[in-house]
């Protein structure tokens, strides 16, 4: 890199149609107040307007963002993509409809200076009409090995809630693609597996907006074979990490989701998502008798299992409106 500088921050930075929210994201970044940042932005194929909004905020700081096109091929290989093009000496993630507090990347930065550490985490906030859960969430004090174990029992810690050093990101050689809904919790799983030092920041600096647009496209389902998916090749990759789980407790960890999330697609009428978990649930979960019915059930073909499923619930509602 001929201009590489040392204390330079490449914020990455994926965009497909996100319009209503790119530049409050890209306003976030340039509003740091840490002095030495680049910001690398991936349009991936957008066609609601986004293009346009980048192009201008682009023309407008061309010292500070760097502007990628790609045809759409998802956020996970734009991220790959922008990571090829970022020059700094640490790496942070924003998403195109997230946020950071002002001072997010300066007591980021600072953390890891003075720890001497390889990653610092920050507490974030779920924003944005969606938002279910909007309580604060702080990270806990852990070690690499610790975290490890948390993460593996309670998924990733969102990708704006951190700040690496360059050479971890290099060294993992980026993001997987293999499943890419959960390729966050995938990098972050094979990053803690490199045991780096931690510096933890318990305040709120990086907020996650939750809208219904957000990953619509993409079925429930899909997500929890995803997860699931990462959880099994993780253990798989590195059995002394989950050595002192029992057997039967990380094949709960790693397969139990799917029985859980089947029943609450159930009770959502997202039949489809409910059929295809319930179907690996009977191969992978740990199930009992009480939930032979369903998985029995879900071996039917698709139109069948979604007729038997609106019968049972049709007749369900006449039996309590007697």
């Amino acid at each position: 890199m001929d201009h590489f500088d040392p204390a330079l921050i490449s914020v990455i930075m994926p965009c497909h149609n996100a319009a209503s929210f790119v530049e409050e994201a890209v306003n976030s970044v340039l509003g740091q107040s840490y002095p030495r940042v680049e910001l690398v932005i991936v349009d991936d194929g957008s066609t609601d307007g986004s293009s346009e909004i980048l192009q201008r905020l682009a023309a407008e700081r061309p010292d500070t963002i760097v502007l990628i096109y790609q045809t759409r091929t998802g956020p996970w290989a734009a991220r790959n993509r922008a990571l090829a093009h970022a020059s700094g000496n640490f790496i942070a993630f924003l998403d195109a409809d997230d946020a950071w507090h002002p001072d997010a990347l300066t007591r980021l930065h600072a953390a890891l200076e003075n720890d001497l550490a390889e990653v610092a985490w920050c507490g974030w906030q779920a924003i944005g009409v969606a938002a279910l859960d909007p309580e604060p969430k702080l990270p806990p004090a852990l070690d690499a090995d610790a975290a490890i174990a948390h993460s593996f029992e309670h998924g990733a810690w969102p990708l704006n809630g951190m700040l690496t050093r360059r050479h971890l990101i290099d060294a993992l050689r980026g993001f997987s693609e293999r499943a890419p809904t959960a390729m966050d919790y995938d990098l972050w799983l094979r990053l803690l597996a490199r045991q780096p030092r931690l510096a933890n920041l318990p305040e709120v600096l990086a907020y996650r907006r939750y809208y219904p647009r957000r990953d619509a496209r993409i079925p429930h389902w899909q997500q929890v074979f995803d997860a699931v998916a990462v959880r099994r090749d993780f253990a798989r990759h590195h059995p002394v990490l989950v050595a002192h789980y029992t057997p039967g407790h990380r094949h709960e960890l790693i397969y139990g989701a799917l029985l859980r999330e089947a029943y609450r697609c159930h009770w959502r009428n997202d039949t489809e998502s409910a059929r295809r978990l319930f179907r690996r649930a009977f191969r992978k979960a740990d199930w009992k008798a009480a939930d032979l019915k369903h998985l029995v059930a879900s071996l039917l073909p698709a139109p069948l299992y979604r007729n038997l499923v609106n019968f049972v619930t049709r007749r369900r509602s006449n039996q309590t409106s007697f």
